[in-house]
């Protein structure tokens, strides 16, 4: 137990402690509960299973399982599984498809009637950004902008999209360890889709040590130890 300023002010788990739902995390009114944690009073509990991220007097819950949400602005990889009169329609690994419209497709002019399957075709991944969630649900993407294309080659894997965080690294530095060390392209989409791409031997160990960070993200001092395991024969 860490104890805060005042006697009423206590801090019941440690950064990255896993919790249960109800498990009391702290006590007093100086700390702030963030989305999947609530109040009872004076005292602070978890909503559901996760692991926790103390910032200062913010405690934060990072959900261990479930489904990706999406939201304004993620950087997904999307696959096309329906190609309409108007667009695209895409499988971002979600309850809900999203929409690519001519006008959001490519920088270039695509005229009504045209073979949309010249620009992507089904079962294309693309990396996309999305740009309108409705409160339907409804989810708008685009292919304009920096990083936005489409993949060819590789494999997708699928991972935890509450653990994308972690296997991005914070300034991106656990993914770019994984880059320099197996010498592949990766794309981590939010959605919990990544892509690799490189020789197939290299491919495998980028899987393994992504799937390493995936199991092992509530470990301190992670990025040491997957870097120990990349440069081991």
């Amino acid at each position: 137990m860490i104890e805060k300023n005042t006697a009423k002010e206590k801090l019941y788990v440690q950064d990255r402690s896993i919790v249960v739902p109800g498990e009391l995390l702290a006590e007093g009114m100086g700390f702030i509960p963030s989305k999947g944690i609530y109040r009872d009073g004076e005292l602070i509990r978890a909503e559901r299973l996760g692991m926790i991220s103390v910032d200062k007097n913010v405690i934060k819950l990072i959900p261990l399982s479930g489904r990706y949400i999406p939201k304004v602005n993620d950087r997904v990889i999307g696959k096309v599984i329906d190609v309409l009169l108007s667009g695209w329609k895409l499988d971002i690994n979600s309850a809900y498809n999203a929409v690519l419209t001519l006008k959001d497709a490519s920088s270039e002019f695509i005229a009504k009637g045209e073979n949309l399957t010249k620009y992507y075709d089904l079962e294309d991944f693309v990396v996309t950004k999305i740009t309108k969630v409705t409160s339907q649900k409804l989810v708008d993407i685009t292919m304009i902008g920096p990083g936005l294309m489409t993949l060819r080659g590789g494999r997708i894997i699928t991972v935890n999209p509450f653990k994308v965080p972690r296997i991005i690294g914070k300034e991106g530095s656990m993914v770019t360890l994984i880059k320099q060390k197996t010498g592949c392209n990766i794309v981590v989409g939010q959605n919990g889709w990544v892509w690799i791409n490189g020789e197939p031997e290299c491919e495998v160990k980028a899987v393994q040590a992504i799937r390493m960070v995936e199991k092992q993200a509530h470990l301190q001092g992670l990025t040491e130890i997957i870097k120990v395991f990349l440069e081991a024969k």
